[in-house]
């Protein structure tokens, strides 16, 4: 089940790596404005395909392994409200105080107006968005991951070409610049709601879409896994734009470039924890619904060992080849040094991410999210806090990465030993 979502996720999350390979070429500027906008990006693809999605995902495959196809037909409708009324509400957000956000974070002169220029547009389309991850959410839901797998990967085939068509320009069509970058994922989002909606809609998916009265229960059922789950994105999130702020603030916007690209290695590792994460909420999410408890731990702490491994593997070879992955989007000495000292340092520690965030999915299937929030909390406390000491203490952004690295391990280990002890059930009595 595994497998082609993490094709699904790795092809999304390389919509925004073909952005930055593009608009690298515009210069330092334009690559510093794409590193300030990518958290929020992210953030918005987190909340909307693992935190909503993993709600989503998680009420439809309980409602299944119950019998209760009525429920989970109804929860389609549902699903669609909930993302489209979030989309709305986040783009109204960044539209309206984008620029003080960035600044926050360290933006200024024309990588701020790169970032503004990119960030307009991508969250204007935002709900677009939200509606194709909602869509894909009840798809998988039901144990289907092929068929968003299919939709996304043909929507990255399209924005291979277009994406520097509408950057660079070419015959009649103008040269948009970063913003181009923007506009092609806006269609890209546009073609993938078009086609998962058809699949929805035509009654091919298990859980079909019925025209009911919205009942708050239904809601409730989706957002008290998704609400809680977001909290949890929102903290990965708001642990690496409070980091960015800390290099920006110590060593200025060639090494908000480096230290965003290095990031953005860790952010592939998302894709692809969740790539195993949204069949572990389908399948732990149906094997309690269906009262196997034992059988659903055995499936998460396996899908845990996975994701540990996978993401290590990536994470050691970051740290031994750094500037393989670096000189892709720039030959900034300044970016090269600080994305190196962040690679080397944090890499290691990215099975530990891998490893917890393939747990918090899990949790998501089981309806219990207190020890994933607990444990990115302390994620965060330890990276930010503990980095702003480092930084304060020696004038080192390795040390500040040193401590970002042991953050990602604390975070990953607590959540293991939790899940491995079985507080799923203790909570559920």
């Amino acid at each position: 089940m595994a497998w082609p979502n993490i094709l699904i996720m790795l092809a999304q999350a390389s919509t925004g790596l073909i952005e930055t390979w593009w608009v690298s070429h515009l210069g330092t500027d334009a690559l510093a404005g794409m590193a300030l906008v990518f958290p929020p990006v992210m953030l918005m693809q987190m909340i909307s395909a693992g935190a909503l999605g993993g709600g989503i995902s998680s009420a439809v495959a309980r409602a299944l392994g119950a019998g209760k196809r009525d429920t989970a037909d109804a929860l389609v409708l549902h699903a669609v409200i909930i993302n489209l009324v979030l989309g709305l509400a986040f783009s109204a957000l960044m539209l309206g105080f984008g620029r003080g956000i960035y600044q926050a974070m360290g933006g200024e002169g024309g990588a701020l107006e790169a970032a503004l220029a990119y960030s307009h547009i991508v969250f204007l389309g935002n709900p677009l968005l939200w509606l194709m991850n909602g869509l894909a959410s009840v798809i998988r839901g039901t144990g289907n991951m092929l068929v968003p797998a299919l939709v996304i990967c043909a929507g990255v085939a399209l924005l291979v070409p277009l994406s520097p068509l509408l950057i660079f320009g070419f015959g009649p069509v103008p040269a948009l610049g970063v913003a181009g970058g923007g506009w092609a994922l806006v269609l890209f989002n546009v073609m993938g709601c078009a086609v998962l909606g058809w699949y929805v809609l035509s009654g091919r998916n298990l859980a079909r879409f019925r025209p009911a009265a919205l009942r708050w229960p239904m809601l409730r059922e989706i957002l008290r896994i998704g609400a809680v789950a977001a909290i949890s994105t929102l903290q990965t999130n708001l642990t690496i734009a409070l980091l960015t702020a800390l290099v920006a603030g110590h060593a200025g916007l060639d090494a908000v470039a480096g230290f965003g690209t290095g990031a953005r290695l860790e952010y592939l590792l998302v894709p692809l924890a969740f790539g195993l994460g949204a069949p572990l909420v389908a399948l732990v999410g149906t094997n309690i619904g269906a009262g196997q408890r034992e059988r659903a731990l055995r499936i998460a702490l396996t899908g845990g060992g996975i994701a540990f491994l996978l993401t290590g593997m990536v994470g050691v070879l970051a740290a031994c080849f750094p500037v393989a992955w670096l000189g892709l989007f720039s030959a900034e000495p300044g970016m090269i040094e600080a994305g190196s000292q962040y690679l080397r340092m944090v890499g290691p520690a990215y099975g530990f991410f891998g490893l917890g965030l393939a747990l918090y999915f899990a949790s998501q299937g089981a309806g219990r999210l207190g020890w994933p929030l607990g444990a990115g909390f302390l994620r965060m406390v330890i990276a930010v806090g503990g980095g702003w000491l480092a930084l304060r203490l020696t004038g080192s952004l390795e040390a500040l990465f040193a401590v970002a690295a042991f953050a990602l391990a604390v975070y990953g280990t607590v959540l293991a030993l939790a899940v491995r002890a079985g507080v799923w059930f203790r909570a559920a009595g």
